[in-house]
């Protein structure tokens, strides 16, 4: 018997098939943990958050738009789940008391946080904004390759579908487009 796809796969768990859900589930979890994982760093963090974006995504399957790879959209929910509560953790990290004695305790997730300080912050946001302006600087198709693949996260044959161009030929442009982006950035790094 082949093998169902994910679309099949969607369609039955939105009919309450138990099963559906299941063979979702155990064809993504491991690579979406360790997707979170490379994030955040910490298998229990990262099996909670994997957890709760396949929850999410259940929740939400009605939502799911078929025009895009099941797969990209549940690597968006875990994305957003992750980052959302990386927010969380940095505002816990920031949480500072100040005892009588004038010294600080500070909240034991500042320790082990792996948010960048404001002077990292900083530097994270010149860097983006220098990468913008090259991306910005790049010839029209060029550009739009990037920014599908890289800012908007579309998948290879997302994009063959968007641009209607063969999905050989978006690979064979988007690593042109890398390739001179990179000229870009070590040319201006030797200035």
């Amino acid at each position: 018997m082949p093998k169902e796809t994910d679309l099949e796969l969607v369609h039955k768990a939105l009919k309450n098939d138990q099963k559906a859900y299941s063979r979702l589930l155990s064809r993504y979890r491991h690579n979406i943990f360790y997707y979170i994982l490379r994030m955040v760093g910490n298998k229990t963090y990262a099996n909670d958050l994997t957890q709760e974006s396949f929850d999410k995504a259940f929740r939400n399957l009605k939502k799911y738009n078929e025009k895009y790879a099941f797969s990209t959209w549940l690597y968006k929910i875990a994305e957003n789940c992750t980052i959302d509560f990386a927010r969380k953790r940095k505002l816990n990290s920031l949480h500072i008391n100040y005892s009588s004695d004038e010294e600080s305790s500070i909240n034991e997730n500042t320790l082990y946080s792996k948010t960048p300080n404001p002077e990292e912050n900083m530097i994270q946001q010149q860097e983006e904004m220098r990468l913008i302006k090259y991306i910005e600087s790049m010839k029209p198709k060029y550009r739009k390759l990037i920014e599908l693949r890289y800012i908007k996260e579309y998948a290879y044959r997302e994009i063959a579908e968007e641009l209607n161009i063969p999905l050989g030929t978006v690979k064979s442009q988007l690593l042109r487009a890398k390739n001179i982006l990179a000229e870009m950035i070590l040319a201006a790094s030797k200035k």
